[in-house]
């Protein structure tokens, strides 16, 4: 995939839905295979978006619903061995 525009921490990440889309979250890190997008929600929740499902011609776009976003690049922190 070709990226026609640089991808920066602070960009807004959008998906299906609405005439701009609706908006899943806000880039908090980028790395070379995926970025790490932070969920606008009253309890922030952190998803792992693989570089290859995101598209920039108009904005950094994901081909998702927030909630199927959520269901795809959700990864829950694993519970600690001593608990």
């Amino acid at each position: 995939m070709e990226e026609q525009q640089q991808i920066a921490v602070g960009m807004t990440v959008r998906g299906r839905g609405g005439r701009r889309g609706r908006r899943i979250g806000t880039v908090d890190a980028v790395f070379a295979d995926y970025l790490l997008v932070r969920t606008s929600s009253l309890l922030p929740v952190d998803l792992y978006v693989p570089r290859s499902a995101v598209s920039t011609a108009e904005g950094v776009t994901v081909d998702c619903s927030p909630r199927e976003a959520y269901e795809r690049w959700h990864r829950p922190l694993k519970r600690a061995p001593h608990d």
